[in-house]
Order: structure tokens, then C-alpha cells, then sequence
């Protein structure tokens, strides 16, 4: 299959291949997804081929328009009419109780809830509606690895996998949705943390949100995509340096085991090592978290093409949009962090 690469005056050409049950990447403000027609079970379960993606992680339902939803689920909470309206089009997406004969049955993964969000992208919105049907999104990129910003990621790891990439340059905000799970109006829990955080959610409703630890083990069905312990992981083993006096000896300890380093961290720390590793990447300015979100998956999928065996990365606060970073960082890490003696 050759793998063609659209622009958004072919919204049309793409939107015609979904149409006939094949796969289209589509960029978000979030990620590139891999669509196809949600109400196609033989086009979902392409999804899942081409992404080597275990058939037990459900996929999240993506909307041209919030008048939509009702078609889906069976009932919306007033509770999420009011995320709905704050926070779509966005980084935000909800699991209600699922409308299961609307869609097909792999789309939820066996069960009786559905994941549904409306990009804030117009290009994402104008495609949809183009294509007539809802689209299942995951990430266009090869199950468990870095998650693809860019139409470059996704041609990398999908070409000759799927259809075409609708190509609209890099994402804006770069790390996956926020997840909130509103099934249980009176229990309202985060099964994935993004862009939006916790602290914006409650501000808008006026509440104290529960925290769900974001986690299942490999062998349990999770809720949300981006719930296994391992995930968004490169090629090379990740290592999480949390104090700055540890760089130094980290560099020294794995160099001493013959690995090759590869640095990714805010320019400050890379201008202070570059001279002792093999290669690095900057996550911008130090303090500014929302450029390091944008630029990680970049960063993560960058070592591949540089003689480092070994990434050594910035461990960031976990306040605000530091959450969602450090969310994959720890997975991409399998939460390993240097620790001295």
C-alpha cells in the first residue's frame, strides 16, 4: 500500500477513503490520530492491525459538533453539559455510558462506556463532518511508542499500514487528551491527565475531583487509552534524573557501563553536558513546561537516529500541565530514576 500525503484542499480525497473503510491519519491540537469510521467494525479493526494495538484498549470517539453526543450515549450528566461547554472544542475528553448499537463493537473494547471528545482543530472538524460518520483517533503511531506530533512521526511508523496522512504541520499542544470519566456524575475521576488539569476541572465545576493513579497492570482491560504501566516508550531504555546534582553522576555511572548518552532536557542542563554525551535534545527554556509537553515526543523519538543507547531525561514538577509530562515521562521510563549508590 502506498501511504499518500494530503493537504487540506484534499479534505475530500481523505474523507472518500474513509468512506470506503479505509485509514486516515488526521492531526488534532493534541497528537496525529489514526482514523477510520467508528461505526465500521471492519474499519476499526484496522486500527488495530495497523497499530499492533491489543484489542482490549478502547478508542476515543472524535466529533465535528457537541449536538453529536446524544447519538452515541445514553445519557449526558449535567455535570458533563458543563465540561462539554467550558472546555469543547479541546483537549478534553469524556466517557459517558455507551449508546453500543450506534458503534462498532470494537470501538469500545467489550464495554458499556465510549470516550468522546471534539478536537480544537477546524481542519480535524471540517474532515469529519466531510466524512459523515464519527471517527475513532488513537494515536497514529506504533502501539506503546512516543505518540506522533507531526506527519513525519506518522508516516515513519505507519507507511504502507494505512491510506494517507492529512498533513496540517506540527500539533499545538503535543501530549494526548485529557480523560475525565463522568459515568458516575456523583464520583467524577481522571483516568488520563493532559492539557487541561485537574485544577482548571474543579475551578470550572466548583468541586474536588478524584484522582484515579492513571494505571492498569498489562493484564487488566483499561478504561482510557494510555492506562498500561509501560507506554509512549522509544526504542532506547529511558532513565528520570530528579536533582541536578545527580546529571553528573549519572553521565559517569551508565558511561562507566559502556552505554551511549543521549540528554533530554531543558537547554540549560543540555548546554552544561553536551560536551560529554553523544547526542541531545532541548525541551526548551527551563520552567516552561508547556514547551517541554510540546516538544517530548519529538524529543523521545529522536534518540532512534543518534548513537545513543541510553536516555537520560528531565524529571519535571508535577503541578499543573507538569502532571501530564511527567505522566509520560514515568511511563516512557517504566518509572526508572537514577538513584545514587
Amino acid at each position: 500500500m502506498i501511504t499518500k500525503i494530503w493537504s487540506k484542499e484534499d479534505l475530500n480525497d481523505a474523507a472518500a477513503v474513509i468512506k470506503a473503510g479505509e485509514l486516515v491519519s488526521f492531526p488534532t491540537e493534541t497528537v496525529y490520530g489514526l482514523g477510520a469510521d467508528a461505526t465500521n467494525n471492519e474499519a476499526v479493526s484496522q486500527v488495530y492491525l495497523a497499530k499492533g494495538r491489543p484489542s482490549d484498549n478502547p478508542l476515543i470517539v472524535h466529533l465535528a459538533q457537541q449536538t453529536e453526543v446524544a447519538k452515541y450515549v445514553t445519557e449526558i450528566p449535567a455535570i458533563a453539559e458543563k465540561l462539554m461547554a467550558h472546555f469543547w472544542p479541546g483537549p478534553l475528553t469524556l466517557i459517558f455510558k455507551a449508546n453500543k448499537a450506534a458503534l462498532a463493537p470494537l470501538v469500545t473494547a467489550g464495554l458499556d462506556s465510549v470516550a468522546i471528545r471534539i478536537p480544537d482543530n477546524q481542519i480535524t472538524r471540517d474532515f469529519i463532518r466531510a466524512c459523515g460518520v464519527p471517527l475513532v483517533g488513537p494515536s497514529a503511531n506504533t502501539s506503546g511508542k512516543p505518540s506522533p506530533t507531526s506527519a513525519t512521526h506518522v508516516y515513519h511508523d505507519l507507511a504502507g499500514k494505512i491510506a494517507g496522512i492529512l498533513d496540517d504541520g506540527e500539533t499545538g499542544v503535543g501530549l494526548e487528551s485529557t480523560v475525565v470519566d463522568v459515568t458516575n456524575p456523583d464520583k467524577l475521576v481522571i483516568l488520563r491527565p493532559g492539557a487541561i488539569s485537574q485544577e482548571e476541572i474543579e475551578q470550572t465545576l466548583g468541586i474536588i475531583m478524584n484522582m484515579d493513579q492513571y494505571l492498569v497492570n498489562q493484564e487488566a482491560q483499561p478504561k482510557a487509552p494510555g492506562m498500561k504501566y509501560q507506554h509512549y516508550s522509544p526504542n532506547e531504555p529511558v532513565i528520570l534524573i530528579k536533582q541536578a546534582e545527580d546529571w553528573q553522576a549519572a553521565i559517569d555511572y551508565y558511561q562507566a557501563k559502556g552505554e551511549k548518552i543521549g540528554l533530554l532536557a531543558n537547554q540549560s542542563i543540555v548546554s552544561l553536558y553536551e560536551n560529554q554525551i553523544v547526542a541531545s535534545y532541548d525541551l526548551g527554556q527551563a520552567g516552561d513546561i508547556e514547551t517541554a509537553g510540546r516538544k517530548l515526543y519529538g524529543g523521545l523519538r529522536y534518540f532512534s537516529e543518534t548513537p545513543a543507547t541510553l536516555i537520560l531525561a528531565e524529571a519535571f514538577s508535577k503541578k499543573g500541565f507538569g502532571e501530564a509530562v511527567m505522566n509520560r515521562l514515568e511511563k516512557a521510563a517504566g518509572f526508572h530514576y537514577f538513584k545514587r549508590g
